[in-house]
């Protein structure tokens, strides 16, 4: 008989399903969803291990062997880590996509990973049926039932099974299939920001393997983790539903993510720390100041991306600690715990790892130097990442043995890391390097403004290299909405050259499943003479 690894997703479940069965582990609010007019949708132990082996039956009886895939395309529900778990005990792998998704992207993203079927949510089920016929081999769509407004009702939709009535009947139970801890357990795809999407290959080992972060993070027996971040990206997965699952921590997750409420979340669920990315620091800041902001549970945030200018006020006005990190998706970790190193770095390299700032020729920079965040194993391996059907990009991505992140940073002359800019993303305005998250406060103060996000457009000037610089702004009174008043706040709070040249005001700032702000879409909508745009 097989014997079980922790490490392994369908393990996992099975040993604590028999150790606490009963134990609520899960919980997807719906607070923020409809006002808690409907009731949380709960799994415990015992009904992710029965749901999960029903669902993994299914796949089974639809002719998926062992490294089949198929596509995942939901926002978070149960049936989320069902089919997750549904997986592992088949031996199979799982596309996480998205489920905004649409068109090109989508036909690409399911056929470049060889997608038999799709697990979706009616909300989504047009996307994918308008791109079924251009994905060969793509076999089968199960679809779950939300009665979402606009939502493609699963009758109308042929060739398309109803995902509730798998869940409803009775599974013969299936035996894990697993031969290794290294079978594939899913294919994460990068953003494409630079080209298409790139599919990261994820062992079953690596999922249990990232339950650690939670020791890093210091997660206490008595924590309540919440995130409001898609199960589709990385962070969810690793900062909260890993170690959640392996500790037995209840963790509570929203629809989507919600800064207006997160806070009356975290108090009605009594939730104690949660995950956040740079952006959305920023939004939760823009939220009207309210008396009771410190009066919430939260003890600490996971964050990776604190922009310096709110780092501080952010911990004071909420009341919690601020623990930064740094990763990437293909690999790579560093971190500052709570009280050590300095206000705006992401700490240094995890145990195990050398992380460094080099330059082109693969040389570290000296402190306050600019380069690439590039990362290896301790004592001089080498770096490794693979891409789905990729070859040539893994091995890109690790020339000389470094896994390259893309990323510029800078250390100081104590070894503290900092990130900068993306690569090719830096905003250099009248010879200097504009720090957005200086810009993005000062204009977060204000109370009409809900969220902003700053980046750069070619300089009108012409000069090589330089952009102008641009506020996207959603203001919470479009109508009343003055550019005048945002621009002297701006002269009041900032350096000449920090002050945007334009004001961009949009309904609301294009965002990934991480909420990292989709700077591309903001500047295809751009024009300098456009109604919505403002220079002083």
């Amino acid at each position: 008989m097989r014997e079980r690894n922790e490490m392994i997703l369908a393990d996992m479940i099975a040993s604590r399903a028999e150790q606490q069965p009963d134990l609520d582990v899960l919980t997807f609010e719906h607070l923020s969803l409809d006002g808690g007019a409907t009731p949380d949708e709960v799994r415990s132990y015992a009904e992710l291990q029965i749901r999960g082996n029903s669902l993994a039956a299914e796949l089974v009886r639809r002719g998926l062997a062992r490294g089949d895939r198929f596509g995942l395309m939901l926002r978070n529900h149960p049936e989320f880590v069902e089919t997750m778990l549904a997986a592992s005990i088949s031996a199979t792998a799982f596309v996480p996509i998205d489920p905004r998704t649409k068109g090109e992207k989508l036909a690409y993203m399911l056929s470049n990973s060889g997608c038999r079927g799709v697990v979706c949510a009616d909300y989504c089920l047009a996307e994918v049926v308008a791109v079924r016929d251009r994905v060969p081999g793509l076999e089968w769509v199960l679809a779950l039932e939300t009665g979402e407004k606009g939502a493609l009702a699963i009758g109308d939709a042929a060739g398309v099974d109803s995902l509730a009535e798998v869940l409803s009947k009775p599974a013969d139970t299936v035996d894990v299939r697993l031969q290794s801890p290294m079978d594939v357990l899913q294919i994460i795809y990068t953003s494409g920001t630079t080209g298409d999407p790139k599919g990261v290959v994820f062992p079953n080992l690596r999922f249990g393997g990232t339950a650690i972060l939670g020791d890093i993070f210091g997660y206490r027996e008595s924590d309540r983790p919440y995130t409001g971040l898609s199960l589709t990206h990385g962070n969810a997965q690793a900062v909260t539903l890993a170690p959640s699952l392996a500790k037995g921590l209840r963790v509570v997750f929203s629809r989507r993510f919600t800064k207006s409420k997160i806070w009356d979340v975290c108090r009605a669920h009594g939730c104690t720390t949660f995950s956040l990315l740079g952006g959305m620091s920023t939004a939760i800041y823009s939220e009207p100041k309210r008396p009771d902001d410190a009066d919430n549970p939260v003890r600490m945030v996971a964050s990776a991306g604190m922009p310096s200018a709110i780092w501080q006020v952010f911990e004071k006005r909420f009341d919690l600690d601020v623990f930064e990190w740094y990763a990437a998706v293909e690999g790579g970790i560093a971190f500052k715990p709570v009280g050590e190193g300095h206000v705006g770095s992401f700490g240094k390299p995890a145990p195990g790892l050398d992380m460094r700032i080099l330059d082109e020729n693969d040389e570290e920079c000296p402190p306050g130097v600019l380069g690439e965040i590039c990362s290896r194993p301790a004592g001089g391996g080498k770096a490794s990442v693979e891409y789905h059907g990729n070859k040539e990009a893994s091995e890109k991505k690790t020339r000389g043995g470094w896994l390259r992140s893309g990323d510029i940073g800078h250390s100081d002359d104590e070894g503290w890391l900092y990130f900068d800019y993306r690569k090719g993303g830096g905003i250099r305005h009248n010879g200097d390097f504009i720090n957005a998250s200086f810009v993005e406060r000062v204009i977060a103060e204000h109370d009409a403004i809900s969220d902003v996000f700053v980046y750069g457009v070619p300089a009108a000037s012409g000069a090589p290299g330089e952009k102008d610089v641009v506020a996207a702004i959603v203001s919470a009174d479009r109508a009343g909405f003055s550019a005048p008043d945002v621009f002297a706040l701006c002269r009041a709070g900032l350096e000449s050259n920090f002050v945007p040249s334009y004001l961009q005001l949009v309904d609301e700032i294009p965002k990934t499943a991480s909420e990292k702000p989709q700077e591309r879409f903001l500047i295809a909508d751009f024009a300098p003479d456009a109604p919505n745009v403002f220079s002083e």
